[in-house]
Order: C-alpha cells, then structure tokens, then sequence
C-alpha cells in the first residue's frame, strides 16, 4: 500500500479532502443501504445514522479522515433483536452500546490493541477484502450483460484517469461518466440506487425509545449492546491501525473509541442504528487525500445533501457503477505484497492468518476471527518460550541445579523430571538467577520440588528467587 504523508493545510489540502470527501460518500450509499437490509430496519434509518455518526465521530474522533458509518459487521449482530422485540429496542440498544464504549475510552482499553499481532491485523484487512467482494455478487442477480459492461467500465476510468490528472478522485469521475452514460442510453433496465430504496426527505428528530425503563429491558438489550461495543472496538482499532500505517501517524485510540461512544449515543436518540469504522471507505477517503477532519465532515453534509436536494440525481445512479467502485477498493486493500512475499514468511504466520480470515468468513464476525487469531498467536509464542534448560554441578557438598530460560505452565512439567530426588546429595541449591519465573504453576512447581526433596531428607535453598 502507498504510504502517504501528511497533507499541509494549504488550499490543495482543502481540494483534496473536499473531493475526497464526495467520493466516500458514493461509496457509502450502497453500503448504508445493504446493512439496513441486513438488520431488518428502513434503509432511512441507516442512512440517518450514517450520516450522524460521520459528523459526529469527525468532531469527537482521534483518527482524522478514517470514515466511521453503520457497518455490516454490527448490522448482523441486530436482526435478532429487532425481529423478536422491534425497532425501539434496537434505538435503546445503540444508546447502551454507546455508553460502553465510552466506558471502554474512559478505562483506556485501547491499549489491548498492542497484543494484536501483525498476521492477525492482515488478516483482518484481507478478510474484509473478501467479503466486501462477495456482498456485492447479489448485485447480479437478475441482470443483462451490461451490467458486466458498465462494471468494466467503471475499473477502466478508475485506472485510466490518475495516468492524466489527479485534480479529481478517479471513483468520483467514473460514477459521474457511468451515471450519464446510463441516463443516455435507450431502453437501459440496470438497476439503480431508487430502485433500492425510496429516500424519503423527513428529518430525524429527537426521540427517546419507547421501552419499558425496567431491568427486564435491561437484559433484553444488554447482550446486543456488549456484542455490538465490543465488534465496534474491534473493528475500529484494526481500521485505526491501519490507516494509522498508511499514513504514518500515530492517533489515539481511546480518544477514538470514546468519540466512537459519543456518536453511538447520540444517534440512539435520534433513532438510529450504531455503526463503526469501515475500513474499505477509509482507506478509499485517505488515498484520495482525506486525511483530516474536514474530510469526513464533508462526507456527513454532502450526504445530507444528497437525500434533501439531490435524491432525484442519487436514485439515477447505477448500482453496477458503485460496484465497480467496491470491487476496485476491495483490490487497493487486499494485501497482496503479502501473498508475493509469503514463502518469506514464517509459517506459523501465515497458518494463523489464513485460519483468523476463515474464521471470520465462516462466522461474519469479525470479533470472532480477531479472537481466534490472537490467541493462536499466544499459544504460538508460549510454544516457542517453551525452552528450559537445565543443568547441574558439584560445589563442594552442595549439587548445583542451574536452570535458564522461561519457567512457567508449559516448563514447569520440565523442571520437575530434570531434578533427581535419588542421588547421594545432602543439600540441594537451584540456581534460577537466569530463569524467569513467571506463573503460579512455576511457584507450585517449586514448591512441590523442595518439599519432595526435603522428605528425601535433602536441604534446599534457591539462588536468585
């Protein structure tokens, strides 16, 4: 991936993350719209919530120019609530949501993301790659071949246009040509952004959800919200490291998942739907230029825009163009210098991040792989900390038993069988000066080991513990 440096604040930053901007919005349309579906909700309220959380994670956010929306990820984490107890539920559900994850800012929970390793960060850029991919094969269905058409087309300005100017994002010039195209064209039957949803003009108001305020209520919700906090941490710092990378910076992290509370919260109550970073808009804001704020608060304004003054235009434009636009992002994020270098890579490393994208694919839940894949990498890193090495000698009367390396679960078991308990010595010493004693179970090995060693009648002492 391009590493891009930071942007001056001078007018051609201002061009950049204005233009920048409008093109993340083209890419959020479609997106808003399928997690609606997904979650069982009106496309508005997506579409509402989106634009909220856009705003308001700009202002209150640490990660300048990362695009935070309603996310697929979190969308499949809500069907249930909504289809056995309704929508007010779920406003209640993203309101708690937030508050967790202002709590999770508060207590400084970010810092967990250290204990990410790289493999797993990879495999959660490459994972999501891939089912970006293949959420928009259900765009085909039902459809000619100019569709196919359109899509080609769509990649071939993409790639076309940077090779002559770089004035306007090349996914923004393509949609504009492919929409024109299209409404040119005699007797085109594509399927288009109205034909998804009706985008209605009616202003979200101020609305406290009509639930019972019971402790039942509680526990009806609670489980979604915890599930919903926690995919939206994950989610989010991943994206954050990444992007993090991509630009070179480094933004805060509990500043981010505070900001992440603020907007889940306050678009609870305005009937809402709570969202997270999506890591294919961010990465298409930030390589087009939107590197600060101002980017992603244009995205939240233009995108109002569009539903109360240019809905009409926004119905006009053909969903294969915002495909074609999904599966040109869905490249740029692959990492595929990865794949070129992998018989560079330990195996280890590549086993634990193909098994995290599995995870995630078979699951869709990316909460899930994360997990999987950190914890394969503790189990690898324990297996090669698993080295004890032990040796003894003769001082005088006293046997010697030097140990050296890591002592904990895994070596304890180890230490034991090294020590003989059969041997004509009267006084024992175990050397543990160049060995770390890490766990419990290495202390209730010690422990076991002198106490053996005294019922064989043996003095023991311990050096450097």
């Amino acid at each position: 991936m391009t590493v891009l440096q930071d942007i001056k604040p001078n007018f051609t930053s201002i061009r950049l993350n204005v233009m920048a901007g409008i093109t993340t919005v083209l890419a959020l349309i479609p997106d808003s719209l399928a997690f609606a579906f997904i979650a069982g909700v009106n496309p508005m309220i997506s579409i509402y919530s989106t634009i909220s959380i856009l705003i308001l994670i700009s202002i209150f956010g640490g990660r300048p120019g990362m695009v935070s929306a309603t996310a697929g990820s979190m969308a499949v984490l809500m069907t249930a609530l909504v289809a056995e107890n309704g929508i007010e539920y779920l406003f209640a559900a993203t309101i708690l949501t937030g508050i967790i994850q202002l709590l999770m800012g508060a207590f400084r929970l970010g810092k967990l993301m250290r204990f990410v390793p790289h493999s797993v960060i990879t495999a959660f850029v490459n994972s999501l790659a891939i089912l970006i991919f293949l959420a928009q094969l259900h765009y085909f269905e039902d459809q000619s071949w100019g569709m196919y058409v359109m899509i080609a087309g769509t990649l071939l300005v993409i790639y076309l246009i940077p090779k002559f100017t770089s004035v306007v994002p090349s996914p923004l010039v393509a949609i504009v040509i492919m929409t024109l195209v299209y409404s040119f064209l005699p007797g085109g039957n594509l399927q288009t952004v109205g034909d998804l949803a009706n985008l209605s003009t009616s202003l979200p108001l101020p609305h406290v959800p009509n639930i019972p305020f019971t402790l039942d209520t509680l526990w009806v919700i609670l489980p979604t919200s915890l599930s919903l906090a926690i995919v939206g941490y994950a989610e989010t710092l991943l994206t954050q490291s990444k992007i993090d990378e991509m630009t070179d910076t480094k933004t805060s992290k509990d500043k981010e998942i505070r900001g992440q509370g603020i907007a889940n919260t306050a678009t609870g109550f305005i009937g809402g739907m709570a969202g997270c970073a999506l890591v294919a808009e961010s990465y298409l804001n930030v390589k087009n230029g939107g590197t600060t704020r101002l980017s992603t608060i244009v995205s939240g304004v233009v995108f109002l825009l569009f539903i109360f003054v240019f809905s009409d235009l926004v119905s006009m434009i053909p969903i294969a163009a915002l495909v074609g636009v999904m599966f040109y992002v869905c490249s740029e994020i692959f990492d595929w210098d990865y794949l070129r270098n992998i018989r560079n890579t330990p195996i280890s490393e590549v086993v634990i991040m193909v098994t995290t994208v599995l995870v995630v694919l078979a699951t869709h839940n990316l909460a899930i792989g994360v997990l999987i894949g950190v914890l394969l990498s503790v189990l690898q890193y324990a297996y090669k900390s698993a080295k004890l090495e032990v040796t003894n000698d003769w001082n005088g009367e006293e046997k010697v038993y030097h140990v050296k390396g890591q002592l904990f679960f895994v070596t304890a078991e180890t230490l034991k069988e090294k020590i003989d308990l059969t041997d004509n010595s009267k006084m024992v010493c175990i050397d543990l000066s160049l060995a770390h004693v890490w766990d419990h179970s290495a202390h209730m090995a010690l422990d076991n080991i002198s106490s053996s060693l005294v019922d064989k009648g043996k003095k023991v002492r311990f050096h450097g513990w």
